[in-house]
């Protein structure tokens, strides 16, 4: 029965400053506002696949969340880092490599980078990787991937 997951919502400081990040540097579509309520919905991906709402609550009202946006390989590898540095977002991975690199979370498998919105929710580029899953390995750098 279930496909997919179409949205998720969380609460944010100051509904202005997340409507910018979220669209002017994420570059995700705003879809709906409501001034009265201090929501705003973005479509994430092509319009009507999936949906992230955003609520503005006191500052002591919100909890840190996580979730991960599906990218290509290629983007997380190539352009991921890039892009965070250009809008001066610091990426972090999991390796405690002192890098920032994407890694691979080798159960699925896939490539990942996460870095914080200015409320400091943890946000994550993913890719899933061609390939069988390898539990075993836990978390690691992508050239150990492609060298096993």
């Amino acid at each position: 029965m279930i496909k997919g997951l179409f949205e998720t919502h969380i609460y944010v400081a100051d509904l202005e400053r997340s409507i910018d990040f979220y669209s002017n540097v994420l570059g995700l579509t705003q879809c709906h506002y409501e001034e009265e309520r201090r929501i705003v919905f973005f479509w994430i991906g092509k319009p009507q696949e999936a949906m992230l709402g955003i609520w503005e609550k006191p500052k002591d009202e919100i909890d840190i969340r996580h979730f991960a946006f599906r990218c290509d390989v290629d983007d997380v590898l190539n352009k991921s880092i890039p892009f965070l540095e250009a809008n001066n977002l610091k990426p972090y991975n999991f390796l405690k490599s002192g890098d920032h690199e994407p890694m691979v979370f080798a159960w699925m498998p896939a490539l990942a980078i996460y870095f914080n919105d200015p409320d400091g929710h943890a946000l994550e580029f993913i890719a899933i990787l061609d390939g069988e899953a390898k539990p075993d390995l836990g978390v690691i750098s992508y050239q150990d991937w492609l060298n096993i």
